[in-house]
């Protein structure tokens, strides 16, 4: 009986592991799908089906995306609910002894979007996590990976307060453990259109403990723990970024059913499914991204307590009467960025130099707004103020480092400024002049020793030579170059001012 060609066996063996996900496999310039995959991609994504032989007699299905403009392809996917798990070469074809290795770097959810046209700037992208208990209380936890939030609360054994906080924090995915109640699961799905992942493992990794050293109930560790455990598992890269735990209890605000929140159009409208026209779209004043999010989490929850409502009114009323310093205030923070997200993208290593420019430019206007801040007359705006990083040494080492107007891509370089880095600085002055430079000393040394045919080359081994064929070296006085290494038809050597050049 035929078998499948290695590649195709390689294929299949990683998506074994990813059978929920489209694998985007690299061949190439290509990421290609097949069997289902190809099959099922090929209808949402209105490509072509075609087929490659794979060792069995028959074509299997394939399709593919251009590597370069994958990212188009992913959203859409992501976008209807899908996963797609980024399967790229880890090893250089060159070296590669039979297929080239492979590995998924990175599954790509709906919970776990870093980018993309609909992320929008003024809306959190949670992906929660639900346990059941035998007390029949829930366990509820969620993350934004693009800002790094993170909360956790426990939840009545009433399912529709699990549907109402899903809905209240826009969650966009799910992850339960695996024997999870089916009903729950078909529920979730059928009436917060959310997207269902699995994990079991709940153990806290050492290096994350200080995410979750506020929580002290057991049932949230289990919770955000399972929760953490499927974020290193499908994003393998650094979550430095993430804040700490905030633990908060549904009693603090107005209970408010979903459809009640539709009705009432407090942060969508009926009709358009969108921001225009609803509360918060009238509101919404805010000049940041940051405080954007938070206004609608605000509407979203309603706040109950006397204390922290008359708390809130009074700063409100503070902004009322320093008209001015709210003024300037707004000015300020029109010029910041969205510093969460930039952390997140900096934390992910998909950082370019306009994100950089951008962390900088934010960064420029800290002490501004802390001088402001600290000057108003209130007491909260006070202690907020004073907590404040002014992040004095990362603003001096962007200002120093990046260029103004930096390319997009990395890959096109010139993003350093000349002067940062002395080494940069030699290998810069080297691509600019160096051809002109070789060619100046050629000149110069065939006129000091009257050889013609002297030349100036390079090698990765002692860098750049002088090379003398053996006809003209009686022409050379003793001692006047450094011998470094003999040819059958020439001498090549080095002088102190060569030496300067390979370092």
């Amino acid at each position: 009986m035929a078998e499948y060609t290695p590649m195709i066996k390689q294929y299949l063996t990683i998506k074994a592991d990813y059978q929920d996900a489209f694998l985007f496999f690299r061949l190439g310039d290509f990421y290609e799908m097949f069997f289902e995959d190809a099959v099922k991609a090929s209808q949402v994504l209105e490509i072509t089906l075609t087929g490659r032989e794979g060792g069995v007699g028959e074509k299997i299905p394939m399709c593919g995306v251009p590597y370069h403009a994958a990212a188009g392809y992913i959203e859409q996917l992501v976008n209807q609910g899908y996963k797609v798990a980024i399967c790229e070469q880890t090893e250089d074809p060159k070296q590669a002894k039979g297929v080239v290795k492979r590995e998924v770097i990175q599954l790509i959810t709906p919970g776990t979007v870093m980018e993309g046209k609909n992320l929008s700037d003024k809306e959190n992208n949670f992906i929660a996590s639900l346990s059941t208990f035998s007390d029949g209380y829930f366990g509820f936890a969620l993350t934004d990976l693009t800002t790094g939030e993170n909360r956790a609360s426990l939840l009545s054994s009433y399912f529709e307060d699990v549907v109402g906080e899903i809905y209240a924090n826009g969650v966009k995915e799910v992850v339960v453990p695996s024997d999870f109640d089916e009903k729950y699961k078909k529920a979730m799905i059928e009436r917060c259109q959310v997207t269902i992942s699995h994990e079991d493992n709940s153990t806290i990794d050492v290096h994350l403990q200080r995410i979750t050293e506020d929580l002290k109930d057991e049932k949230l560790l289990i919770t955000f723990g399972r929760l953490l455990n499927y974020l290193m598992k499908t994003q393998k890269r650094s979550l430095d970024h993430l804040q700490k735990v905030q633990v908060y209890y549904t009693n603090q605000f107005m209970k408010i059913d979903l459809y009640s929140k539709r009705n009432l159009e407090l942060t969508e409208t009926i009709r358009s499914k969108g921001k225009k026209g609803s509360l918060l779209w009238l509101l919404d004043q805010t000049v940041t991204a940051m405080g954007g999010r938070l206004l609608k989490q605000w509407i979203d929850r309603p706040l109950l307590n006397k204390t922290e409502i008359e708390a809130r009114l009074n700063m409100v009323q503070t902004f009322i009467e320093q008209y001015f310093e709210r003024l300037e205030l707004r000015d300020l923070l029109k010029e910041v960025y969205d510093l969460e997200r930039l952390a997140g993208r900096v934390a992910y290593g998909n950082v370019n130099a306009r994100d950089l420019l951008q962390l900088k430019k934010s960064l420029e206007q800290v002490p501004g707004i802390y001088k402001l801040v600290t000057q108003l007359h209130h007491p909260y705006a006070n202690n907020l103020g004073k907590q404040m990083d002014l992040c004095e040494s990362l603003t001096d080492l962007l200002q120093r480092s990046i260029k103004e107007s930096p390319p997009l891509s990395i890959k096109e370089g010139n993003i350093i400024q000349d002067g940062f880095n002395a080494t940069l600085d030699k290998y810069r002055d080297a691509s600019r002049n160096g051809k002109s430079w070789i060619a100046s000393l050629e000149k110069q040394e065939r006129e000091k020793t009257g050889i013609k045919s002297l030349k100036i080359g390079y090698n990765r081994v002692f860098g750049y030579y002088i090379e003398v064929t053996k006809s003209n070296l009686h022409f050379l006085p003793e001692g006047m170059y450094e011998r470094k290494q003999t040819l059958a038809n020439a001498e090549r050597f080095i002088t102190p001012e060569l030496k300067e050049k390979k370092h």
